[in-house]
């Protein structure tokens, strides 16, 4: 049975909801198609949060592409959701994610999560390299076991096996903001020319005035011929 309403389609168990600008799953919509609903697309809203999912009791699959659903997402507990696709949203870290979705969707098989920060591939940033990307690939593996997909790219017996492995130990640390002020003992760190309006030196203050500088002079006995180094481009005496 198919229904049209406002741009919300409704056919053989499948619920289209795109661009609505939902910030929030509405309640007339709950309450309507809830419980009929086996696929459920909200592309492209503005949606911040999925109240209101665990009134989709026979949800299968979820689709909710570009929207702002950051880290503090939450899924309710749904024993048929196989499927998510969480592209281009605003997840940065994915561990409270991975903690939620291994504890309340024991049917997770594909996940995507490309375009997010948390997600380190070309499309969230181009320093990230398929090194970066393959040790995150590593570590959701070893915290969600089961998924046969992860992004675009089937799951392998190999990665498995590795993810097991070593998966636990491919996390990405990223420092906050408190971390940043302080260094590896605790201590605040000094700080940088930009937030001082100072010019910057890497001296001392109380050696940077003019007259005051302090330097040795000294000949080396050593040469480095390391292939990878800016070693190579020192001169020896008889080399002069």
């Amino acid at each position: 049975m198919a229904s049209e309403e406002e741009g919300i389609l409704f056919n053989n168990g499948q619920l289209t909801c795109i661009a609505q600008n939902w910030s929030s799953i509405p309640e007339d919509v709950i309450e309507r198609y809830g419980a009929q609903t086996k696929r459920l697309d909200m592309s492209f809203n503005v949606l911040r949060d999925l109240s209101g999912l665990e009134r989709f009791t026979n949800l299968e699959e979820l689709v909710v592409d570009n929207n702002e659903l950051g880290d503090n997402i939450q899924f309710p507990p749904l024993g048929s959701l196989h499927t998510i696709m969480l592209n281009k949203n605003a997840i940065m870290n994915i561990d409270g994610l991975l903690e939620n979705a291994s504890q309340r969707l024991p049917a997770l098989s594909f996940l995507s999560l490309l375009g997010n920060v948390a997600c380190p591939n070309e499309l969230s940033s181009s320093e990230k390299d398929e090194d970066d990307y393959r040790r995150y690939r590593l570590y959701v593996l070893y915290k969600l076991p089961n998924l046969r997909f992860l992004d675009a790219r089937a799951v392998s017996a190999k990665e498995k096996a590795e993810a097991a492995r070593s998966g636990q130990f491919m996390k990405v640390v990223r420092m906050d903001d408190a971390t940043a002020a302080t260094d590896g003992g605790g201590r605040p760190r000094a700080r940088s020319s930009e937030a001082s309006g100072e010019e910057y030196t890497p001296l001392p203050q109380t050696l940077a005035n003019a007259g005051d500088h302090k330097g040795t002079f000294g000949v080396c006995r050593y040469v480095y011929y390391g292939r990878h180094s800016e070693g190579n481009r020192f001169i020896r005496n008889r080399d002069l």
